[in-house]
């Protein structure tokens, strides 16, 4: 199969949290704004669209959209409380970048008003634009810190004589909903990976393949452990839970299948591609689960060279 690329913006993508990107001075209107009154906000901003707010209370987003319908179709008196969206999408400060770049996605929204997870009110708002911004910054961040590593970092393996050698990491991952650990061990996977000099490309598509896991571990089975072994020529990783099990591997793995409660997904996840997304980042992948027991799943994932076929062995047991 076609190597398979992670590029340094997918891996981003996850480190990132919403509160990084996002823009926190927020132009807001109320409802009782005139709708005419709107262009020249936007204009004068120079932004497509804004939060409603009354009373210190978000009640709905207007748009130029919105803007342009009401030209079209409505009276020259309208309040912007006529033409607002009420049932507003939000984000928390502390979700995953992903997360956020997913629900502007999949409800074709071009802004989403971010809350504080403490307090409850609003802090900040993201666009795409935002999330583009904040990801070449941290790029250029990126860049010249591993500019700097790279003069006084080799690969460990070059130094040590032996016929056999690894290192293992160990992580222990907590269930709940705690996101702001959400990625913690994937990051701190990734950040260990590149210092022992593995090529970047390989640490991203382990960094992916553990916070996806990592996810499942948290929502789904209550906590577990990720062990991940550091060969010369190979990463193994494994995951291991006493959660419930999984009914139906094969279903599992289907991208979109999720049986996500509601209030993981009101947190931002359960899109049902966590084991898709790991099985695409691994060389091997093997996921052994019993119901009633918990679950294990193994990836191996090759360091250097060609990547050979993903070969899945999935198993269930009722």
């Amino acid at each position: 199969m076609p190597e398979l690329e992670i590029t340094k913006i997918q891996e981003l993508v996850y480190e990132l949290r919403v509160g990084d990107v996002m823009k926190k001075e927020v132009i807001t209107v109320t409802p009782s704004t005139p709708v005419s009154e709107l262009r020249g906000i936007l204009r004068d901003n120079r932004i497509s669209g804004t939060p409603v707010i009354e009373d210190g209370c978000l009640v709905g987003i207007i748009s130029i959209e919105d803007f342009i319908r009401w030209l079209a179709e409505g009276s020259p008196n309208c309040a912007i409380a006529d033409w607002m969206t009420r049932n507003v999408i939000t984000l928390f400060q502390d979700e995953p970048l992903i997360q956020a770049i997913n629900k502007l996605e999949r409800f074709g929204f071009g802004r989403l008003p971010v809350f504080a997870r403490d307090t409850k009110k609003m802090i900040g708002i993201l666009t795409k634009g935002d999330s583009i911004v904040g990801l070449l910054k941290k790029l250029d961040v990126d860049y010249r810190q591993a500019e700097m590593h790279s003069v006084r970092s080799k690969h460990i393996f070059e130094d040590i004589v032996a016929d056999r050698s690894s290192l293992i990491f160990e992580y222990d991952v907590a269930g709940g909903s705690n996101v702001e650990r959400a990625g913690a061990s994937a990051s701190g996977l990734k950040t260990s990976l590149m210092r022992l000099g593995i090529n970047p490309q390989t640490a991203r598509r382990a960094a992916i393949a553990t916070y996806e896991a990592e996810m499942n571990l948290m929502f789904f089975a209550n906590g577990g452990l990720i062990t991940a072994i550091i060969e010369s020529n190979s990463i193994w990783i494994e995951m291991t839970d006493d959660g419930p099990g999984i009914e139906n591997v094969d279903q599992a793995m289907r991208p979109g299948f999720s049986t996500a409660p509601d209030w993981v997904r009101e947190l931002g996840f359960g899109a049902g591609m966590g084991l898709h997304n790991i099985k695409t980042c691994a060389d091997r992948m093997r996921l052994d689960s019993t119901v009633g027991v918990g679950t294990r799943l193994e990836i191996e994932i090759l360091v250097g060279g060609k990547r050979e076929v993903i070969r899945d062995h999935a198993t269930v047991t009722a």
